[in-house]
């Protein structure tokens, strides 16, 4: 019998399977059933001749010989997403799709009255958002334009430095009514507190410049920066987050707004490669000017660049 060589539909779902952990999550996430889902894996292992996944406890569990395909996968969608978004170029070039990877919380918080903004002006321009804090790989084209929390330093990119977003630490006035403020640094132990539950880069980086942040110190930890968020708004403790997403709010006060704030410098970033297409152009200036206008209505300077060729 002649086994075909396998095509993207079933690397697809070999990739669903791998993030997901499961036939019934990845069919959710490509919306197939839980049995086509199956058949596809199975094809996949029948043309490789080899077991791409075990059962466990907790679901399938990789084999090694899937984690050492996952990168070469990775590529194919990231070739994939590509061609597609190449062939639904529009005749006028300002037509088409053009897909956009950002934090969960600005994607959720910060980008929709802007893309809202860059719809009512260019209908023609489809977006597809990656809600991801995982730095998409603009190199390898899995994402066409990136708002990033820190200065890329590939030189095949193009990035214009937006500003830096306020943080800082806020509480619902109905905890303060309860609790009291803190008077100081030391006095926050004494309270409930919203943190990370892993270290992080960033983390690590506030611990250096002397912020006393300890996994130990919450009562609520989550690595989710929309859970720590809802958990503010719903006034179970103090938590830390960018100062624009409360700043409409008076319910939510500033908690030692002195002693304890950070900035995130802010960065809009697209390929190369994509300069000459006009869809990306507008919507690269759009984020632009939506994310200044964000930073600036929160009383910090935005300090933008023009574009430049």
């Amino acid at each position: 019998m002649t086994i075909q060589e396998p095509g993207w539909d079933l690397y697809r779902a070999f990739l669903a399977v791998l993030e997901e952990g499961s036939l019934s999550g990845g069919a959710r996430s490509l919306g197939l059933t839980q049995p086509t889902m199956g058949r596809q894996i199975e094809a996949l292992e029948l043309a490789l001749g080899v077991k791409l996944f075990t059962r466990s406890q907790t679901g399938l569990a990789a084999t090694d010989t899937a984690l050492t395909l996952r990168p070469f996968a990775e590529s194919l969608r990231a070739t994939a997403n590509a061609l597609r978004r190449a062939s639904t170029d529009a005749s006028a070039n300002s037509g088409g799709t053009v897909r956009i990877t950002a934090s969960e919380v600005v994607c959720v918080e910060v980008l929709p009255p802007i893309l809202t903004a860059l719809r009512e002006t260019h209908p023609a321009i489809k977006i597809e958002l990656v809600a991801s804090n995982r730095t998409q790989d603009l190199l390898q084209r899995d994402a066409d334009i990136a708002v990033r929390m820190v200065q890329p330093s590939q030189a095949a990119l193009i990035a214009r430095r937006i500003g830096a977003i306020p943080l800082g630490l806020f509480a619902h006035r109905r905890y303060l009514d309860l609790h009291g403020m803190p008077a100081s640094i030391a006095e926050l132990r004494q309270h409930t507190l919203i943190g990370f539950d892993q270290e992080t880069n960033y983390i690590r980086a506030m611990q250096k410049r002397g912020l006393p942040l300890s996994r130990d110190m919450f009562s609520l930890s989550a690595d989710n920066q929309l859970v720590q968020l809802a958990a503010i708004r719903a006034g179970y403790g103090i938590g830390m987050c960018q100062a624009g997403l409360v700043k409409h709010n008076p319910d939510l006060s500033p908690v030692l707004p002195a002693a304890l704030k950070d900035e995130l410098e802010t960065w809009i970033v697209m390929h190369e490669d994509l300069r000459s297409s006009e869809r990306c152009r507008i919507t690269f200036d759009a984020l632009a000017g939506g994310v200044s206008r964000y930073i600036t209505d929160n009383d910090q300077p935005a300090r933008t660049a023009p574009w430049t060729d």
